[in-house]
């Protein structure tokens, strides 16, 4: 090798092997090996050279060019990069929308009943909110002169009939009547309701309630008890402590109370249960022989049950929510409560 090549691959030999990170040595290699680098300029002198020794000098150049390309190669493998990486490009995927929000805690429990219900043979129906005087009372074996049809209670939109319902007994009231040819039935139906009443911890003006009814030849109280307390167990579990309190109702007879100890102070009595211990959680009874007749069903053939629950304040326990008015808010955060 002519002393020339010697002294270029002895500089840049030592420049290899002290290079410290990636970047310098891609620098070396770029001003060695690339297209305008020293060796592709040497190459170019070559027809300087003198004829005789210029086969021997191109393969020395041949050589070198080599040697420094394993060599770069070899160094290349030991070195970390020290220069900043570049940003990769992120992978295509197809978007996924981020899910905010869930479901209210009525909506949940509403669909919990529900497929109870469906389980045990029911049909969910729904019916109007704005209803008229003969539905909402007349049909239920509502007297003229009860409490229920005063304007304390009832929010009237067009006197004297028209009104928003105060319970989800007017649809059991249409179903009776629409459905008195296809007997037996069973029937649920949750929806809003609307009373005239003063708002505080456990009563609102607009609530919600959870209404069944059932119609057939056997219906008895205890027909109607087991369906309930299949309905507290499901949503509580086994160990949950109930109580049914005789109590009227216009459209049952005999009617009940149906009771929960309550979640809040577990029965020792506190503001929320005003001191009782016990929270009333909704009524029921055996369908009262009137209501039927109303319907054109026969009551010498046809006995049934109905209940309407207070599903606010089954919710309230469920998720251990302390204020009603807190399911009319826009910042529920809840997870089930143990009872």
């Amino acid at each position: 090798m002519s002393p020339k090549l010697k002294i270029i691959a002895k500089k840049y030999q030592d420049l290899i092997k002290s290079c410290k990170d990636r970047s310098k040595l891609e620098q070396i290699r770029v001003e060695t090996l690339g297209r305008k680098g020293l060796i592709n300029s040497l190459f170019k002198d070559l027809s300087s050279v003198e004829t005789e020794n210029r086969g021997e000098y191109g393969k020395d150049l041949n050589q070198l060019k080599n040697s420094l390309k394993d060599l770069i190669n070899k160094k290349e493998k030991t070195l970390t990069d020290l220069s900043p990486k570049k940003e990769s490009k992120p992978k295509k995927t197809i978007y996924t929308p981020q899910k905010f929000g869930h479901l209210h805690p009525i909506t949940v429990t509403e669909i919990q009943i529900n497929n109870l219900f469906r389980s045990l043979g029911f049909s969910i129906y729904d019916g109007p909110e704005i209803e008229n005087d003969e539905f909402c009372f007349e049909r239920l074996n509502v007297p003229k002169d009860h409490p229920s049809r005063d304007l304390q209670d009832s929010i009237y939109i067009k006197e004297p009939d028209w009104l928003l319902r105060t319970q989800t007994s007017s649809v059991e009231a249409r179903l009776l009547q629409n459905e008195n040819k296809n007997l037996p039935f069973k029937a649920a139906f949750p929806g809003r309701v609307y009373r005239n009443e003063k708002v505080n911890k456990s009563n609102h003006f607009i609530f919600h309630q959870y209404q069944g009814v059932v119609v057939d030849k056997d219906i008895t109280l205890k027909s109607l008890i087991g369906t309930i307390d299949l309905l507290f167990k499901n949503l509580y579990g086994p160990k949950v402590k109930v109580r049914y309190r005789c109590k009227y109702y216009p459209e049952v007879e005999p009617g009940m109370g149906l009771d929960l100890s309550c979640f809040s102070c577990q029965g020792e009595g506190c503001t929320l249960c005003k001191g009782a211990g016990w929270m009333e959680f909704g009524g029921a009874g055996i369908i009262h022989p009137l209501v039927l007749k109303k319907a054109g069903i026969d009551p010498k053939v046809w006995k049934g049950f109905a209940f309407g629950l207070g599903l606010d304040r089954w919710v309230m326990a469920k998720y251990n929510i302390k204020d009603i008015r807190t399911l009319l808010g826009g910042n529920l955060a809840y997870k089930p409560n143990k009872i």
